[in-house]
């Protein structure tokens, strides 16, 4: 792709210096070749399109007028980096982006010194971007500092937090706004309303800079006198325009709105303002999905729209009509069939609608449910509010970013055991958008809370049913954590029935003759332990472990193989516990004191998760059995597709089996045991 004549001026590019070099006329083609660039690019290897072509001339602009990578660009979220990323060297690897091994997801300083702080989460960048600048001023080493944040982040409470920071820290900062009337979903909310009026002329904010730096060079404009005549000038402007601008309310000097996919004017205006003294932010309306029709006519199927043909714009998609509904979906269906019965339940997401399959409920019954905006926190405690005035909240929160809120479900939720539903979509390994975005903390983290339910449904018809259970009275705070993409059932519409809190599942069990032999075999006894939907992989194990069976009490097994070599003889339970908290303790007892080996599998952190769970109850009552964990292990779990990081992580199909067939053969290395 990098040898195309489609792309002469950007495969000139290896780094930002490159692009310096440039004169600016030549700058509107840059920005035209790495949009035919991206869309080639993700034609064949998906990620986030319609973010990153509307934010090409941001990323253009800056690396062009200000001296990266000494001077610090710090995004915000990731989604719109594509274009910085292959401007800074990594335009040949681009075809590797999200590839288990290649590029990582969004920028890290891991992978490259232009990527100043980590990226994937939202409304990070002006804290961060401000703890850099006051560290440049403290170090005096005059570098400059920007940090590009967009609408939809700039409704996060962080993002409110560091804009207090701002004002009253001593700080050059430059905030860039990338307003482009979208999140992921269309934005929502007063300051969504608030960017789309908000005017300032350009020929005043013009003249009021040529006036300030007369009267600086005059010795005439000290750091009080400048926030006062700020002030005045708020005051003044206020009053002329019918208008507040927040910003300069805040002593941040404001400048905007303008086209921010105009390259010309864009590097224009960045020269301008870039050495003022003091925070600023620059105010940009961009489109989402720029210069690439179907992207700009549907911004939010095209925000990761998957594989599709850049010439005509038509989506491949891997079509399953009659195969299984995705999880969020059958969650989205459900919740407005519970809805309907039930008059107290309301929905509530933090900008995920579509992602979330809320949008469902949305549409049927728009004023029962809330887009709250990229505001995780507020998404808990607005829930709670509702919940202790008599409504049924159900929050649905993407599993990774619900560790924004944290604090908000213990002080908010739990302590008053407040009748709500916190569930988590996306929970375990999510695949390509790698460490950031996998919901594997869910489990560890929320076990220690009093007051909370956490269960996992192992299908469809199991989320449906547990979702019933949660919204009778008296059930408390519960969290239902489910998986990213498709189930198993293509008809997963059963019967609403309430689940017996902390009761879980036997499910298949299988006895192991002994292979033929000269030495009698030892025999052991094997429970296995899951939670949520990885136990259907168990019980894929377990049908061909049954076909080693019934091939070896036949005696047609294969005895050179290591796997009929190994099975040697025992028996094997399936338990899928469904409930982390409360444990069931019936199912307990009986693995105790039946089963000398206890394997669990889990689709989240091995620490703290699950298989600690289970692995402290067996201590607390007495029980001795080796206890094996099967979960991820104590790392940050890079991109990749979600089979390549389970057999990565040893919980994919395979491992299974052959900790199972490992444990029949009393075979188990030390470091497995308890």
């Amino acid at each position: 792709m990098a040898e195309d004549n489609n792309f002469q001026l950007i495969n000139r590019i290896n780094s930002p210096a490159d692009l310096r070099k440039l004169k600016v006329d030549q700058l509107p083609e840059v920005c035209r070749e790495l949009r035919r660039f991206i869309v080639r690019g993700l034609s064949t290897n998906p990620g986030h399109l319609a973010s990153s072509l509307g934010a090409i001339e941001i990323s253009v602009a800056c690396h062009y007028v200000f001296n990266t990578p000494e001077d610090r660009l710090v995004w915000d979220v990731g989604h719109q980096a594509y274009s910085h990323k292959i401007l800074t060297g990594r335009r040949d690897k681009f075809s590797e982006n999200r590839k288990l091994g290649g590029l990582r997801p969004f920028p890290s300083p891991l992978e490259s010194e232009y990527d100043t702080f980590t990226c994937g989460h939202a409304s990070n960048s002006i804290s961060a971007a401000l703890g850099m600048a006051v560290a440049s001023k403290l170090q005096h080493k005059h570098r400059h500092v920007v940090a590009v944040i967009g609408d939809g982040a700039m409704s996060g409470g962080l993002a409110y937090e560091g804009l207090n920071n701002v004002s009253s820290q001593p700080n050059d900062l430059l905030i860039i706004l990338n307003d482009n009337d979208m999140s992921i979903d269309r934005a929502v909310g007063g300051m969504e309303r608030y960017l789309l009026n908000l005017d300032t002329n350009e020929t005043y904010n013009r003249l009021r800079f040529k006036a300030s730096e007369w009267l600086h060079a005059k010795g005439m404009l000290s750091d009080e006198r400048r926030k006062g005549i700020i002030r005045l000038n708020n005051a003044l402007k206020s009053a002329i325009s019918h208008q507040q601008n927040i910003f300069e309310g805040m002593n941040i000097r404001y400048f905007g709105p303008f086209d921010g996919n105009n390259i010309i004017e864009l590097v224009r205006i960045l020269r301008q303002i870039k050495d003022m003294k003091g925070p600023k932010l620059l105010h940009l309306h961009t489109v989402k999905g720029k210069g690439y029709k179907p992207a700009e006519q549907s911004a939010t199927i095209w925000h990761a729209p998957g594989k599709f043909d850049p010439e005509t714009g038509k989506r491949i998609i891997d079509s399953n009509d009659n195969g299984p509904q995705k999880y969020q979906d059958v969650f989205g269906e459900t919740l407005l069939e519970l809805a309907r019965k039930n008059q107290k339940i309301v929905g509530v997401t933090p900008a995920m609608p579509t992602g979330s399959s809320m949008c469902i409920m949305m549409k049927a019954m728009p004023e029962r449910t809330f887009d709250v905006g990229i505001a995780e926190g507020h998404a808990v405690t607005f829930s709670a509010g509702m919940a202790k005035d008599g409504l049924m909240p159900f929050c649905a929160i993407y599993s990774s970013f619900a560790q924004r809120a944290y604090d908000n479900i213990i002080h908010d939720a739990a302590i008053l055991n407040l009748p709500m539903v916190l569930c988590l979509d996306r929970a375990g390994l999510v695949g390509e958008d790698g460490a950031t975005h996998h919901g594997v903390f869910d489990m560890a983290a929320l076990r220690p809370i009093p007051n909370l339910t956490i269960a996992s449904p192992m299908d469809e018809r199991e989320l449906r049913r547990l979702m019933f259970t949660a919204q009778l009275p008296g059930k408390g705070t519960f969290v239902i954590r489910y998986p990213r993409g498709r189930g198993l059932l293509t008809d997963w519409r059963c019967p609403l029935e309430e689940v017996p809190v902390g009761t879980g599942r036997k499910l298949s069990f299988l006895s192991m003759p002994a292979s033929s032999g000269s030495v009698q075999p030892s025999f052991h006894r094997v429970a296995v332990i899951t939670i949520g939907p990885i136990g259907n992989d168990v019980e894929t194990v377990m049908d061909e472990l049954g076909k080693t069976a019934t091939e070896t009490s036949e005696g047609t097994a294969d005895d050179t193989t290591p796997q009929a070599r190994c099975l040697l003889f025992g028996e094997i339970q399936h338990y899928d516990i469904r409930f982390l908290k409360p444990l069931d303790e019936n199912i307990l007892h009986e693995v105790g004191k039946t089963f000398d080996t206890v394997i669990t599998v889990e689709d989240g952190v091995r620490n703290g998760g699950m298989g600690s769970a289970v692995l402290e109850w067996m201590n607390d009552h007495g029980y001795n059995p080796t206890v094996v964990r099967l979960g991820l292990p104590d790392e940050f779990v890079e991109q990749g597709t979600v089979a390549q990081l389970r057999r990565l992580c040893g919980i994919d199909t395979e491992s299974i089996k052959d900790t199972i067939v490992r444990a029949l053969a009393g075979d188990l290395p030390q470091s497995f045991n308890r």
